[in-house]
C-alpha cells in the first residue's frame, strides 16, 4: 500500500487550486483524477472578485487575464417583454471596492492555467485514471481504494470529488436535490453568430421558470450562452433518465419569450443537457484526517455563479489554516471547516432564494422584483458586499 502524505481526490478547478495553494504554502500535494485527462466539461465560467483575489495570491492572475474577458456590466433584461430591468456596472468603482474585476472565461482555460501552475510546482504530483471505489477513515490516516485493486494510505485526505462525491458518504447519506431545472450550455465563435449580441456585457434574461445568460469568453473570440428552465415533465420516478428536460421542452419554455431571446435559443446545441442540483448544507464535513472541499462539501445552484468561486475560497482557507497549524491536520481541518461552513451555507441558502426570485411566476413577485431592480442605480453595490468584499479570516 503506497503512502501519500497529502492526497486530493479530484482534479477539477477546486482540486487544482487546493493543490497549488498547499504547495505554495510548503506542503506536498498529490492530486488524483478518475478521468484519463485533466479536463473541464462545459463552456463559460464566471469568476467574481472574491475568487479573483485568491487567484492573484496563487500567482496565476496574469495567466487568467490573458484568456478572460472583463465585462463592462451585467445587464438584467426581462425575457418575455424585452424590458431592461437593471444594470450592475463592473467598472472602476466596482474594481476599487472589491479589489479585483469581474471576469468570465472558458472553464477549460481556467483549469489549464491551474494545471500548468501545478505541473510546474515541484511539490505537486498529478495522477490520472484513478477511479476511487472506497474511502476508509482510520482516524489518524485514511485509506483510498481504487477500481484496479490498488490502495493509498494518506495522512491527510481532501475530497474535492464533486457533486456525487464518494468521500461525502462518510459524513452524510443525503442525495443531490433538484428543483427540476435543466441547463443547456454552449459557446459559438463570434463569426458564426448571425443575430445581434453585446460583446462587452454579460446579459441575463429573466422570465417565469427560466433564464438565459450570455457573455463573451476566450478573449472575446467565443460567445457563451446558458439557458435554464424548469421541466414540467419531471417526476422523481424518471429523475435519472433523459425523459425530462429534453430539447423540445427547451423550445417550449422559451416559446413565449421576446423575439431576441427566441433567436438566441435557436443557436443552442441540443445534444447534451445538464440537470441542476445542489445538496442541503452540512454542519460537519471533517472526520479524523479527512475533509471535503468544493462541490463535495457545498454544491450550489448556479444563480450567483459561485460554485467554482467558493471552491477557490476553500483552497485558500485550507492552505492558510494548514500553515497556521504548522501542518497539524486535526487543528487545520477543524479550523478550515469552522471558517468555511458558515460562509458556504449562507451562499447555498441565498442562491436558492435568488433562483426563486429570478424564476418567479404569477403577478406579485415578478412585479416586486422588477420594481426593486428598476429603483437601484448601476453603481449601487450594497447587496453584493457580503459576497464580494474581503472578509476577516
Amino acid at each position: 500500500m503506497r503512502h501519500i502524505p497529502l492526497l486530493i481526490i479530484g482534479g477539477g478547478i477546486g482540486g487544482m487550486a487546493t493543490g497549488l495553494a498547499l504547495a505554495q504554502a510548503g506542503f506536498e500535494a498529490h492530486i488524483i483524477e478518475q478521468a484519463q485527462e485533466f479536463t473541464e466539461i462545459g463552456a463559460g465560467i464566471q469568476i467574481a472578485p472574491n475568487a479573483m483575489r485568491v487567484l492573484e495570491s496563487l500567482g496565476v492572475l496574469d495567466a487568467v487575464s490573458e484568456v478572460a474577458v472583463r465585462p463592462r456590466n451585467v445587464v438584467f433584461m426581462h425575457a418575455e417583454t424585452g424590458q431592461h430591468l437593471t444594470t450592475i456596472d463592473f467598472g472602476a468603482a466596482f474594481r476599487e471596492r472589491y479589489g479585483q474585476p469581474y471576469s468570465v472565461l472558458h472553464r477549460s482555460d481556467l483549469l489549464d492555467v491551474l494545471l500548468t501552475a501545478c505541473r510546474e510546482h515541484p511539490k505537486v504530483t498529478l495522477e490520472n485514471n484513478r477511479q476511487v471505489v472506497d474511502v476508509e477513515d482510520h482516524t489518524t490516516t485514511a485509506v483510498v481504494r481504487f477500481a484496479d485493486g490498488d490502495s493509498y494510505r494518506t495522512d491527510a485526505l481532501i475530497g474535492a470529488d464533486g457533486l456525487r462525491s464518494p468521500t461525502r458518504r462518510l459524513f452524510s447519506d443525503d442525495q443531490p436535490f433538484t428543483e427540476a431545472y435543466v441547463a443547456y450550455r454552449g459557446a459559438l465563435p463570434m463569426s458564426e453568430i448571425d443575430v445581434p449580441v453585446e460583446p462587452n456585457d454579460e446579459i441575463i434574461w429573466l422570465g417565469p421558470n427560466k433564464h438565459l445568460v450570455q457573455y463573451p469568453i476566450r478573449r472575446g473570440e467565443l460567445y457563451n450562452q446558458v439557458a435554464v428552465f424548469r421541466s414540467f415533465r419531471y417526476t422523481p420516478e424518471i429523475e435519472h433518465t433523459d425523459q425530462w428536460g429534453g430539447p423540445e421542452e427547451l423550445d417550449q419554455a422559451f416559446a413565449t419569450s421576446c423575439e431576441q431571446v427566441r433567436n438566441y435559443i435557436k443557436l443552442f446545441n441540443r445534444s447534451r443537457r445538464w440537470p441542476l442540483y445542489d445538496r442541503e448544507p452540512l454542519d460537519n464535513w471533517t472526520s479524523g484526517h479527512i475533509t471535503l472541499l468544493g462541490d463535495a462539501a457545498h454544491p450550489v445552484f448556479p444563480y450567483l455563479a459561485q460554485g467554482a468561486c467558493q471552491a477557490i475560497e476553500d483552497a485558500e482557507c485550507l492552505a492558510r489554516q494548514m500553515t497556521k497549524a504548522g501542518g497539524d491536520i486535526d487543528d487545520a481541518f477543524a479550523a478550515y471547516q469552522a471558517e468555511r461552513i458558515p460562509r458556504t451555507t449562507m451562499v447555498q441558502r441565498v442562491v436558492r432564494g435568488w433562483g426563486h426570485v429570478w424564476h418567479a411566476d404569477g403577478d406579485v413577485v415578478p412585479a416586486l422584483r422588477d420594481r426593486v431592480f428598476g429603483l437601484r442605480s448601476a453603481d449601487d453595490y450594497t447587496d453584493l458586499d457580503w459576497l464580494y468584499q474581503p472578509f476577516a479570516a
